[in-house]
């Protein structure tokens, strides 16, 4: 596939400065109810969305190797190109346009090319996992000299390491798999107690992750499509499929990842159980798409994407205010994340609802803990800030709270005091 281009290089497209602006705004993943790309036999990648506007429009961007990309629109604004091609362009740079097969006829006409051919799309897929391949053979052979040279060693050298082995994986199409390279590099900066453990632990993954793509073929169809995923190989959400349920959203959590601002609803099931997270992404400085509210049960279908709990929203219908969720105690909500973990090894949250719990501080200027009824407890991130507000909403009362699970401890997102009125308690990470 052709390289992806930088920010900087898209930049540089625009006919002005305030296109460039506008098409940061218009670089929402949300924003774009019909998102996708494919590639020819030449290498060229075809880029297509409907943005939602006011007004709804579409646009197409062909990128050849080795030449200025072809753009179309049908906003007919002056500027050449306008603000929505530099979007598509941004949202491909940032990884976040999904591989869709067969481009829309539309898109196909507008430049020209014959009719989507599946046998090409079935050489491009292999191809693909050809290069995904080559750079996990290189992750392995780059992992053998993290372990060789020694933990202590990673402290001097700046982001620099691991970068470059983020650059090769994304040079081979394995963009996820570069997040976790690239995050090493905050995990080591980040410094604390835990440093050591926490990048070793990470080695380990991305390690299992090299072999269970490059030795598949030996694992459950279900766990080498995880695989697969986690790696960054192509995947769109099943729209043929789509889960209709009651939704209780169960809290949102804000990250960052490169350059572009994240937000993660967490979403379960009344009738189904199943887990669901929606995700949306904006650029830095820019809002992320919120397309449902803590607190609240949504009636929506749900498209999942394969292997994962990821899930986009199909159709969605009203939303009304809800009481706590049903929980678990700590015991319980670590059960959950055990079986969640057996079917996804890389799994990095899991959403966990407890029963009458209180904030507690053992003693002074230490570690703050979740307790049950029972005297369980689950710790909350090292180095965190204190949760005052959730202290302050059980006032030593026991609440319900629905929090993400890691392995460095429990965030806190919403919480039902005794009233079963919800309150968001967002937790600074360390």
């Amino acid at each position: 596939m052709s390289k992806r281009w930088s920010t900087e290089e898209i930049r540089a497209l625009a006919p002005e400065p305030p296109v460039h602006t506008a098409a940061e705004a218009a670089a929402r993943p949300g924003a774009w109810p019909v998102l996708g790309s494919a590639e020819d036999d030449s290498g060229a990648a075809l880029l297509w969305g409907v943005h939602a506007g006011p007004p709804r429009h579409r646009a197409a961007v062909r990128i050849a190797p080795g030449s200025a990309p072809g753009h179309r629109c049908g906003c007919r604004r002056r500027a050449s190109p306008c603000e929505h091609a530099l979007a598509l362009l941004l949202l491909w740079s940032a990884g976040t346009v999904p591989g869709s097969g067969a481009p829309p006829r539309w898109a196909v006409r507008w430049f020209g090319a014959g009719p989507a051919d599946p046998k090409a799309a079935a050489r491009r897929a292999a191809r693909r996992e050809e290069r995904a391949a080559e750079g996990l053979a290189e992750l392995e052979l780059w992992l053998r000299d993290q372990v060789d040279a020694g933990l202590a060693a990673a402290r001097g050298t700046g982001y620099a390491r691991w970068d470059a082995m983020a650059a090769r994986l994304v040079d081979a199409q394995a963009g996820r798999a570069a997040e976790r390279v690239r995050d090493l590099g905050g995990a080591v900066a980040a410094g604390g107690p835990e440093w050591p453990g926490r990048l070793l632990a990470e080695l380990a993954l991305l390690r299992l992750l090299a072999s269970a793509l490059l030795r598949g073929d030996a694992l459950p169809e279900g766990l080498r499509a995880t695989a697969r995923s986690r790696v960054g190989l192509p995947a769109s959400p099943d729209a043929s499929a789509p889960v209709r349920d009651s939704w209780e959203v169960l809290g949102r959590r804000a990250f960052r990842t490169g350059r572009l601002d994240g937000l993660r609803f967490w979403l379960r099931g009344r009738g189904s159980g199943r887990v669901a997270a929606l995700v949306s992404f904006a650029p830095e400085g820019t809002a992320p798409d919120a397309p449902v509210r803590p607190g609240t049960v949504v009636d929506a279908e749900l498209a999942f994407y394969p292997a994962e709990h990821r899930a986009s929203l199909a159709a969605a219908g009203g939303a009304r205010p809800a009481g706590p969720p049903a929980g678990s105690t700590a015991a319980g909500a670590l059960d959950s994340w055990a079986a969640a973990l057996a079917e996804d090894p890389w799994l990095e949250a899991w959403p966990v609802v407890l029963e009458d719990v209180r904030p507690a501080r053992p003693r002074e200027g230490g570690r703050w803990w979740l307790t049950d009824p029972a005297g369980d407890s689950l710790p909350l991130p090292a180095g965190a800030d204190p949760p005052w507000r959730l202290a302050a909403l059980s006032g030593g009362a026991p609440v319900t709270v629905a929090g993400e699970w890691t392995p460095w401890g429990l965030h806190p997102l919403t919480a039902w005091p005794p009233d079963g009125s919800a309150a968001p308690v967002p937790l600074r990470p360390p």
